[in-house]
C-alpha cells in the first residue's frame, strides 16, 4: 500500500494505492473518508485490482479547499481526475458512495473516456440542490461549535427506529474523528448540498457505461432512501440494481460482501 499526495491549486489531496491490475477509484460520501467506501476490505486488490482511494478535499487527511465554498461537485470531479492523472491512470472503474456516487456520475458525464464502469452505492442526489439546506447548515454549525459531539447534538436521533440510534451515533462519531480538518468538513456540509452534480434526474440517461446501483433498505439511514437508488436504475440505461434481502444487514456497510458484489459485477461487464 502506497500513500499518494496530489498537489492542487491551493491545497493537497491525499490517498492511497494498493494492489496491481485493472484500476478501481473509490470516492466516499460527505463527512466520510476513503475508508468508508468498502470499509477496510482488501478483497478488491487481493482479486487483482489496483485500488486508488481518495480523501476528498477537506476530508480525512486531505487539505482544506482554498476557499470555503469550493466544495462543489465540479471541484470533486476535478480532484478525481487529478488523482487519476497523478497515478498514471487514463481510465478506471469508479466506485462511489452517496456524495461519491454523484461525483462519479458527474465525472462520467464530463469525461466518459475515463470511466470503464460505475458502482454507485446508496445514491441520494437528485440533480438539484438539497431541499433541506437548513439541516445541513445546522450540522455544519454544530461541528464547528463542538466537534463530533456538536454535530451529533445538531443531528438529534438519526433514525426513526430507536433501536438503531445509539449504534448510528457511535459510528458517526468515529467517522468524524478521522478528519484532520473538521472546520473544512463543516464548510463542505454547507457547500456541497447547494451544489449540483448533474442537471436534473433526466441527465442520468447520459450515462452509458455499465453501472451497478447498490441500494439499501436500512431503516437507520433515511438520508439514502431505496427509492432514489431505484430511480437511478430506471434512468441509467445500462444499469442494474442490487439490494440486500429484507432480513439482511445493509450490503452497503458490509465491506467484504460489498467487494464481492463489485467483483461479480465487473466479471460480467469489464
Amino acid at each position: 500500500m502506497n500513500a499518494v499526495c496530489v498537489a492542487r491549486p491551493g491545497h493537497t489531496l491525499r490517498g492511497q494505492v494498493s494492489g496491481e491490475g485493472p484500476p478501481i477509484l473509490l470516492l466516499h460520501g460527505l463527512t466520510a473518508t476513503r475508508r468508508y467506501v468498502v470499509h477496510g476490505s482488501t478483497a478488491l486488490d487481493r482479486a487483482g485490482h489496483r485500488v486508488i482511494a481518495l480523501d476528498a478535499r477537506g476530508h480525512g487527511e486531505s487539505d482544506p479547499a482554498p476557499a470555503s465554498r469550493a466544495y462543489t461537485y465540479a471541484d470533486y470531479v476535478a480532484d478525481a481526475e487529478a488523482i487519476l492523472d497523478a497515478t498514471d491512470t487514463p481510465h478506471a472503474v469508479v466506485v462511489g458512495q452517496s456524495m461519491g456516487a454523484a461525483a462519479a456520475v458527474a465525472l462520467t458525464l464530463a469525461s466518459p473516456e475515463r470511466v470503464d464502469a460505475l458502482v454507485l452505492i446508496t445514491p441520494a442526489h437528485l440533480g438539484k440542490p438539497s431541499a433541506n439546506l437548513a439541516r445541513w447548515d445546522a450540522l455544519a454549525d454544530g461541528l464547528e461549535r463542538g466537534g463530533p459531539a456538536g454535530f451529533l447534538e445538531a443531528l438529534g436521533n438519526p433514525s426513526a427506529d430507536d433501536r438503531y440510534n445509539e449504534t448510528v451515533r457511535t459510528v458517526i462519531a468515529q467517522r468524524l474523528a478521522r478528519h484532520a480538518h473538521p472546520a473544512a468538513v463543516a464548510n463542505a456540509l454547507r457547500a456541497t448540498p447547494r451544489s449540483v452534480a448533474f442537471a436534473g434526474i433526466d441527465a442520468l440517461a447520459g450515462v452509458t457505461v455499465p453501472t451497478l446501483v447498490i441500494g439499501s433498505r436500512d431503516a437507520a439511514d433515511p438520508d439514502h432512501p431505496l427509492a432514489v437508488a431505484e430511480e437511478w436504475t430506471r434512468q441509467i440505461p445500462n444499469s442494474r440494481l442490487l439490494v440486500e434481502g429484507p432480513d439482511e444487514s445493509p450490503l452497503a456497510w458490509r465491506g467484504g460482501s460489498l467487494s464481492v458484489a463489485i467483483l461479480e459485477f465487473l466479471a460480467l461487464v469489464v
